[in-house]
């Protein structure tokens, strides 16, 4: 779709790592409406394989109320730092263990309807253990769970799994590694 152009923007407010902005936006017959936008710096996921397993974590997710099983994931909130390093640093900080090799999955938008947070998805092989520095409260509370990757669908379809971050890791890692493109995972 063309013809849409963003002509304003003001900032309501700014908390932690989220911004909440008005948009001022002209579509193409010229009417001009508002839109209320969540700003984010990004995130990138890491889904850890270590045979045919996955490490997940179980943490505290205060906007559920409860705690949520995930991939390993983190904010893009180091400036200048590369997604890969990115996932390389929140692989060490929440299971400890650093990735031989990193393959690009996808790149997705989380929430576009009011966020503009833009993730990096990869798989993550041949891994090291290291010693883990859990920087947050939730990280340091996390368990670190082992699970074998062809049980992610029955994890998705009785519920356990919920974190589309995850569902989408998941399946794509599954899709990956089942096709050979990747060796040594």
């Amino acid at each position: 779709m063309t013809g849409f152009r963003v002509v304003d923007s003001t900032s309501r407010c700014q908390s932690g790592i989220v911004e909440l902005v008005d948009l001022g936006v002209v579509g193409p017959d010229g009417t001009r409406y508002e839109r209320s936008v969540v700003r984010h710096p990004g995130a990138v996921v890491a889904v850890p394989v270590i045979d045919d397993d996955v490490i997940l974590v179980r943490q505290f997710r205060a906007a559920t109320g409860r705690a949520l099983l995930e991939v390993p994931a983190g904010k893009r909130d180091v400036e200048g730092e590369v997604p890969e390093a990115t996932a390389a640093r929140e692989l060490e900080e929440e299971i400890g263990f650093t990735p031989g090799r990193l393959d690009k999955m996808a790149e997705f938008y989380n929430s576009p309807g009011f966020c503009d947070e833009y993730t990096y998805l990869y798989c993550a092989t041949a891994l090291t253990p290291v010693e883990r520095h859990g920087v947050t409260a939730e990280e340091a509370a996390m368990s670190i769970e082992r699970v074998p990757l062809a049980a992610t669908s029955e994890l998705i379809a009785g519920g356990e799994l919920v974190d589309a971050k995850s569902i989408i890791g998941l399946l794509l890692a599954r899709e990956l590694l089942g096709s050979g493109r990747v060796e040594g995972a």
